[in-house]
């Protein structure tokens, strides 16, 4: 009898700790596939979250800081898998012949466009570079997804601290003054960056030193009917203007001259991308 109560008692405990397991793994597999659902609406939350942030949708309006911060929120979480990248698409085949000269050629993937803003990605190949392009009336969000690149961003020169400014109209009535607003490496991963329609870099450029994956936010996007149209620019040196005719006040100390830069518009600049395709999640619109 004892021994029949002992056994009986082992049973029930070893009953017990096995519902116990079989509970937890149970909950850890909702948990896992909780979590898979959600990485794989990560796209649409962007897509959800750029059509409350851009609903007003005009040329120069620029959300309010808590909105910059929940969309650069966003940004900073996503990965290329929310994208259905993967390792081998990072390879990108797009390179030119040994000893051509011409970058190699850039592919932009289409996710959504509408009035109001657009997202899509630029994947570049090594040396693939983006030229130097400006963004009237837009605030746009760029998110290093893969990779290492480097940046160049300027602003405009609108005051008159620097007389140098004037000086450029009667010598070269193209170009125009602007301050380096950045110029470094970003390897992935790495904070997302926003720009504004008068600040924050609002020309930028980028190159890539390996392959790359860049995800571009733009509210609005370029519309040449309503007056947004993409120009390019050709940067020189602050020195690249001589200043030996005029009045020494004019020019600036030698390293103050590295934070700024002329900038000529190039009328005969294309920037020609090849069309990907986007196989990521669907976006419910």
């Amino acid at each position: 009898m004892n021994i029949g109560r002992i056994l009986l008692s082992k049973k029930s405990v070893s009953g017990h700790n096995s519902s116990n397991i079989s509970k937890k793994k149970k909950k850890k597999k909702m948990e896992s596939e909780k979590r898979k659902s959600s990485r794989e609406n990560m796209v649409q939350k962007l897509y959800d979250t750029c059509k409350q942030i851009f609903a007003n949708g005009k040329a120069g309006y620029v959300p309010p800081p808590h909105d910059i911060q929940r969309l650069t929120s966003l940004l900073d979480s996503l990965e290329p898998k929310d994208f259905k990248f993967t390792a081998p698409s990072l390879e990108f085949s797009s390179t030119n012949p040994p000893g051509t000269v011409e970058a190699p050629l850039v592919t932009y993937i289409k996710i959504h466009e509408c009035n109001k803003f657009s997202i899509g990605i630029f994947c570049l190949p090594p040396s693939g570079v983006i030229p130097l392009h400006n963004h009237p009336g837009m605030t746009v969000l760029s998110k290093l997804l893969s990779g290492t690149m480097h940046a160049t961003s300027y602003d405009w020169v609108h005051n008159h601290d620097h007389q140098a400014n004037h000086y450029r109209g009667q010598q070269e009535s193209r170009m125009r003054l602007a301050k380096v607003y950045v110029d470094a490496d970003f390897t992935a991963p790495c904070k997302s960056s926003v720009l504004f329609p008068e600040s924050g870099g609002n020309m930028h450029c980028f190159k890539a030193l390996t392959p790359c994956i860049l995800l571009d936010v733009l509210g609005p996007p370029y519309s040449e009917p309503e007056g947004r149209h993409c120009t390019y620019y050709q940067h020189y040196s602050y020195d690249h203007i001589s200043f030996s005719d005029v009045n020494k006040e004019m020019k600036m100390k030698e390293d103050e001259t590295r934070s700024y830069a002329w900038l000529e518009e190039r009328k005969d600049e294309q920037f020609v991308v090849l069309g990907g395709t986007y196989d990521g999640s669907t976006i419910k619109l």
